[in-house]
């Protein structure tokens, strides 16, 4: 069988390094042919030296002229060229529209969205209209632009089984959801009947501050917030998953992935992380993902799919799991998640609003200039101006970039507001 040829957009993330990771796992069946990066520029030309890559980008503009620049051309230029692939030039560009084109590459086959923000959409949406599969793990392709992606989706998934591409039986696999929530709600889902699904279950671990009370959350610094207790993030990821805002961008995902009404999506906080999302179904059945907390786990069956390959991780053991506990989420205290469903349920470009108000509000309490609280502030200010002003329906990329940066002005200055 030949090997799937991988690019890795956001390659020196956490879920970037853990792909990579997966691929020496099973280097006779994976292989990367592609790189993309935001600054990591050193990072950047280890990974392409180890695994031999000749296509690569960085996403700043402003290293063009950094001598490691440079130094990439050259080594993608020397870098010998793999069976299969002579007489591909190699390549090496900066700027976001060069990371958009690796996702368009010939010889790639899987695009890993590992790209943080807004900015994964359109390199969501170049995959998808190239025909490749897209093993996603930007949740903003979704949340903002999900009315756009999942009609290029089904369409890539029907030309797959035109073509003898798809599994004989299950979905076609266009879209790989490398959430370890959506991931496990995919596979729950595996040989059932949509129609006879009544509800979706995603769980929470509840984040550093479960139980806090809004007095609690006060005087939160950075650091505080970004000790999650079961899982290794980034840090914009991190804050959301302790505002609760990264279980509110993961209904609206699951709304788009799965075609499932709101009201049939339900947030349930279960502190081990050990069962990863549950389907409830009409008979009152419950299907449940339960597995180690590990992110290689829905990362390789994203790149494995419909086949499972031995885990490069720690199995499970119940003997020493004990015991499983269930709440219902806070949603006083951590307002995000009722902001985010309510941007979900109204739908248009409130999401796109409420995402690029919620990246503003992070990266402002990040660099203390707002308090931990004032980020759900911020974002249903931002939320309360755009539906005054008036909800539009989703169009097009263009209008998605004009509502983002609407979005990003308004916060900024609200927060701006709260530094004086």
């Amino acid at each position: 069988m030949a090997k799937r040829r991988i690019a890795v957009l956001g390659s020196t993330g956490s879920i970037g390094t853990q792909t990579l990771d997966v691929v020496r796992q099973h280097g006779d069946k994976l292989e990367i042919v592609g790189l993309a990066v935001n600054s990591s520029l050193d990072v950047l030309l280890a990974q392409a030296r180890e695994f031999g890559v000749r296509h690569l980008a960085v996403g700043n503009a402003a290293l063009a002229n950094d001598p490691r620049c440079d130094e990439a051309r050259a080594l993608v230029r020397s870098l010998a060229l793999p069976e299969g692939q002579e007489g591909v030039e190699a390549s090496f560009g900066v700027g976001s529209e060069a990371v958009v084109a690796l996702a368009q590459l010939p010889e790639v086959d899987v695009v890993v969205n590992a790209l943080v923000g807004a900015a994964g959409l359109e390199a969501s949406y170049a995959t998808l209209k190239a025909g490749k599969v897209l093993a996603l793990a930007n949740k903003e392709s979704l949340v903002v632009g999900g009315d756009l992606i999942m009609p290029l989706a089904a369409s890539v998934d029907a030309a797959r089984r035109a073509s003898g591409a798809a599994p004989a039986t299950g979905p076609a696999g266009a879209l790989m959801p490398i959430d370890s929530e959506h991931g496990a709600i995919y596979q729950c889902l595996l040989g059932e009947n949509p129609r006879e699904v009544s509800k979706l279950w995603v769980t929470a671990s509840g984040g550093p501050f479960r139980g806090k009370t809004i007095a609690d959350l006060e005087a939160v610094t950075p650091v505080q917030a970004l000790a999650h207790p079961t899982w290794n993030m980034g840090a914009k990821i991190s804050i959301d998953s302790s505002t609760l805002m990264n279980k509110g961008l993961e209904v609206i995902e699951a709304h788009h992935l799965f075609a499932m009404p709101y009201d049939q999506i339900e947030v349930v906080v279960q502190p081990q992380s050990a069962i990863h999302s549950m389907v409830e179904f009409t008979d009152g059945s419950v299907l449940a993902h339960l597995g180690t907390t590990d992110m290689r786990i829905p990362i390789q069956f994203a790149l494995s799919y419909p086949e499972r390959w031995e885990a490069p991780v720690k199995p499970l053991d119940f003997r020493t799991l004990g015991s499983l506990e269930f709440a219902a989420p806070d949603v006083y205290t951590f307002r995000c998640l009722s902001l985010a469903r309510h941007a979900g349920e109204v739908g248009g470009t409130l999401p796109a609003v409420m995402n690029a108000a919620n990246e503003v509000a992070v990266a402002a309490f990040l660099a203390e200039q707002i308090g931990y609280l004032d980020i759900a502030r911020c974002v249903e200010a931002t939320m309360d101006a755009h539906e005054g002003a008036g909800v539009q329906v989703v169009e097009s990329l263009e209008q998605l970039k004009a509502v983002d940066a609407w979005g990003r002005a308004f916060a900024s200055e609200w927060a701006r507001g709260r530094q004086s």
